[in-house]
């Protein structure tokens, strides 16, 4: 049996039957041992606990915890809707009201698909009731939610710092202007939409609504004062950091909001514990594999062969960044970071490419690929929510795709939208 079939085609062969994918991690690492790899069977558990044995890992179910708590404790809606009460008075004034608020609510509750469920229920039917058609509502909401990958601090970039040994505040401060941009492309996109579509105006911004939403806010917004200042000021760690957002979260929802109690406590509890084992599982199931993939020299064989087309940087790049599209419109962000960053980095970095910086490339394109049809997870979580055609959705999200896709092409190539933070601009 050939360390290709092996590697590549029964992992594929076994996610088209549509096993989950730390059994497909599993199954094909026990495979590669057996029957390619040629070591000792009991080096899977030692490996795959060994990949739990990890500091910034701790970060995981922190953060997790800390966006559940949030996202039931009325937390993330006053944010919501304090965004709301900011913006106004212009035509598409709601639909960047959506992006916005997908961009803060990424940024707490760190889930994708969790931000496409809350976002989608908080403002899906104030969307259609404006004049905006149905299938955009949708695939705005849809598309919007992806942006919680790049903005951090995102579970995926915690994920690639822990496996590309590279510092996670690092990777977090080079994610800011890249994750700004997306918002940005997508909100100029959907204001040109509301003018040509002539969607209706929205009622005026009032300073008395203003200030009323922010008072309501002010400790909901504190969450994300706490977050960014503690990492960014030096006070702790995001591992740290991520314990802080829970205690602060839990003390806000608890005892100034009033919105969990001791019962909601435990389902709040409960739900983050099965999403922690999800992740977790997916992460011990990935580190054999890319343990057993490294030590088989695939990645250096592939360096080789890429060395030996002379390919310049960018066509590299170009065909990387396909790849990860395709990737990521069939894995998880999770599973694909884990899997395909021991494969790719010492491809990009022989080409010349900064780690970190390849990191931001790879959570765009897998964000993007959470929308891209026809298997984009985000695509499946909207049909449940929404109860829409699948097809409608499929229609609707191209002009998405294709922003985005050109949004990505410039964070590839002019680097210092990523780095210029780190003072790697130049």
């Amino acid at each position: 049996m050939s360390a290709t079939f092996v590697y590549f085609i029964l992992p594929a062969i076994l996610l088209i039957l549509g096993l989950p994918i730390f059994v497909v991690l599993t199954l094909t690492s026990t495979a590669a041992i057996l029957f390619v790899a040629h070591v000792p069977l009991d080096a899977i558990q030692t490996n795959m606990f060994g990949s739990l044995d990890n500091f910034p890992l701790l970060a995981v179910p922190f953060f997790v915890l800390a966006g559940e708590i949030m996202g039931r404790g009325g937390i993330a809606n006053r944010v919501v809707n304090w965004v709301i009460s900011l913006i106004g008075g212009i035509r598409g004034s709601l639909a960047v009201t959506t992006v916005a608020s997908s961009e803060l609510f990424g940024a707490m509750a760190h889930t994708s698909v969790g931000t496409v469920v809350a976002i989608g229920r908080l403002l899906f039917p104030s969307l259609t009731k404006q004049g905006y058609g149905e299938r955009f509502a949708v695939s705005l909401i849809t598309s919007s939610g992806a942006v919680a990958v790049i903005i951090p601090p995102s579970i995926s970039m915690i994920l690639y710092a822990m496996t590309a040994q590279v510092s996670a505040i690092r990777l977090f401060t080079a994610g800011i202007l890249p994750s700004l941009l997306i918002g940005v492309v997508d909100a100029v996109y959907v204001l040109a939409y509301s003018r040509v579509k002539a969607v209706p105006l929205a009622s005026r911004a009032r300073w008395k609504n203003i200030w009323a939403s922010t008072k309501e806010a002010s400790w909901a917004i504190g969450t994300i004062a706490v977050i960014f200042g503690g990492i960014y000021g030096g006070i702790f760690t995001p591992t740290e950091a991520a314990g802080v957002a829970v205690v602060y979260s839990l003390f806000v929802a608890m005892f100034i909001y009033r919105e969990i109690g001791l019962r909601e406590l435990w389902q709040v509890i409960v739900s983050s514990v099965y999403l922690i084992a999800q992740i977790l599982i997916i992460v011990t199931g990935a580190g054999i594999y890319s343990w057993l993939m490294t030590t088989s020299g695939i990645p250096q064989n592939l360096i080789g062969g890429i060395y030996a087309l002379h390919l310049p940087a960018w066509e590299t790049l170009l065909f990387v960044n396909a790849g990860l599209l395709m990737a990521g419109s069939f894995l998880e962000p999770p599973a694909a970071i884990l899997i395909l960053t021991p494969l790719l980095l010492p491809v990009v970095e022989a080409a010349g490419i900064n780690a970190i910086h390849f990191g931001i490339i790879m959570a765009v394109n897998l964000s993007i690929g959470l929308y891209l049809p026809p298997f984009g997870l985000n695509l499946f979580a909207a049909r449940a929510i929404f109860n829409v055609p699948m097809a409608m959705i499929y229609r609707g999200v191209l002009p998405f795709v294709a922003i985005n896709f050109a949004a990505l092409l410039v964070i590839t190539y002019i680097p210092a939208i990523s780095m210029v933070l780190l003072g790697l601009g130049r």
